[in-house]
């Protein structure tokens, strides 16, 4: 059997985060070297609960969880109640967990961790804003060329933004520490909202789910039930994006996505378009590639995948 790729995930949990988590839970091919977490989808102190809630569902309490940031690097919070309930996992009942969380700063378990395995054995697998990574490279630059690449979920360009006209969510949050890890020279791949929008969820998706007919399947259905319901309002679709998913699958199927590598610069100045990725598709500037930008999802086998592999827990 080849040898499980080692990831770090740094998260805001938020139902969709939820679900990549069990995504990578589920998975023999990754193994999980802690999970950190980061204020966004709702404030630091129910992103890192909502974290160690998704490990007990799963059973896998061995799975270390630290806290990180509690705000963003410059700008006020900004987070996302509307669209995840006042928890950020409404929808399924789970109990308040039971399993530890880690005493260690999430960004220092970062860092720490780096500087002691081997160089371009970890990923890194970015599912909200970027807070503890930017801060983990400005505490220890050293790290950078030790990752061996971030898979994150952020920014938009041919679909604009979902949280303005231009901002995608989690890099509107925190543009200053998205700025931090474009100009990182750690090898990128973006899951922007091109193909995120591309994974609805659907109500024969989410049925399958419930199908399982366990924990996990049921409380995945009550998640994607409760989350769906603000992206069909707004977008008039059968479904939502299950954005974060992406992320993981890719580790486990990366054949599912097609891209390009492109030019990715973050707005820092201008409030009007601050938070937005200036994704250089066309190749008009002379500006170095710094990404793996994805644009679209064999969503069909994305789903199959996320299904098998929650059947599983």
């Amino acid at each position: 059997m080849p040898q499980s790729r080692r990831i770090i995930i740094d998260t805001d949990p938020g139902q969709d985060d939820a679900v990549a988590i069990l995504l990578a839970l589920g998975s023999a091919e990754l193994e999980i070297v802690g999970i950190t977490a980061v204020a966004g989808n709702v404030p630091l102190k129910l992103t890192e609960k909502n974290a160690r809630k998704i490990c007990e569902l799963a059973g896998r309490t061995d799975v270390k969880v630290y806290a990180g940031a509690i705000r963003p690097l410059a700008r006020e919070l900004v987070t996302a109640e509307e669209v995840h309930g006042k928890t950020g996992l409404n929808g399924p009942q789970l109990p308040e967990p039971k399993m530890k969380l880690q005493d260690e700063y999430a960004v220092d378990f970062i860092v720490e961790t780096l500087m002691r395995e081997e160089s371009g054995t970890i990923t890194l697998c970015a599912l909200g804003p970027l807070t503890n990574v930017a801060l983990a490279l400005i505490r220890e630059p050293k790290i950078a060329p030790r990752i061996k690449e971030i898979v994150l979920m952020g920014g938009g360009f041919f679909e604009g933004g979902n949280v303005t006209p231009t901002a995608e969510f989690n890099i509107y949050v925190d543009p200053h520490a998205a700025d931090v890890v474009f100009k990182s020279g750690i090898p990128i791949v973006m899951m922007p909202l091109d193909v995120t929008h591309k994974a609805l969820t659907t109500a024969k998706r989410t049925k399958a789910f419930r199908k399982l007919g366990t924990r996990v399947g049921t409380a995945t259905a009550d998640m994607l039930e409760f989350f769906e319901r603000f992206d069909e309002e707004k977008y008039g679709t059968d479904g939502g994006p299950l954005h974060d998913p992406c992320v993981i699958a890719y580790l486990l199927k990366p054949k599912l996505f097609k891209g390009r590598n492109c030019n990715v610069t973050v707005e820092t100045a201008s409030e009007l378009t601050m938070g937005m990725t200036v994704i250089d598709w066309w190749g008009v500037t002379k500006r170095p590639k710094n990404a793996i930008v994805m644009r679209d999802i064999d969503h069909d086998a994305f789903f199959a995948l996320l299904l098998e592999t929650l059947g599983r827990l």
